[in-house]
């Protein structure tokens, strides 16, 4: 990713995507706060897909609160936002 943007090949949303899921699995939530500036500076903060992963992506990485943050953020909430959300509730034992 970090070679992509060093040869100035913009980012789509598959591929925000795809790097914040890959920072859910590595449980590197300081790299994911790098991404997320990133969407957030491309503009691609508000579509839905994004929203979601990095939903998931702050609670498996243990922050409960980021993800609540963009979950607050969404003008659209649909059912697998939704369940993102909750299952980042369960995880960290909030029932």
């Amino acid at each position: 990713f970090w070679q992509m943007q060093q040869e100035k090949v913009k980012p789509d949303v598959v591929t925000f995507v795809s790097v914040v899921k890959a920072c859910a699995d590595l449980a590197a939530l300081e790299l994911g706060k790098q991404i997320h500036a990133l969407i957030i500076k491309s503009g691609f903060e508000s579509d839905g897909v994004t929203g979601i992963a990095l939903v998931d992506m702050y609670a498996k990485c243990g922050s409960i609160e980021h993800a609540r943050q963009v979950f607050d953020k969404m003008s659209k909430r649909n059912v697998v936002l939704w369940t993102a959300m909750i299952a980042g509730y369960a995880l960290h034992g909030h029932g």
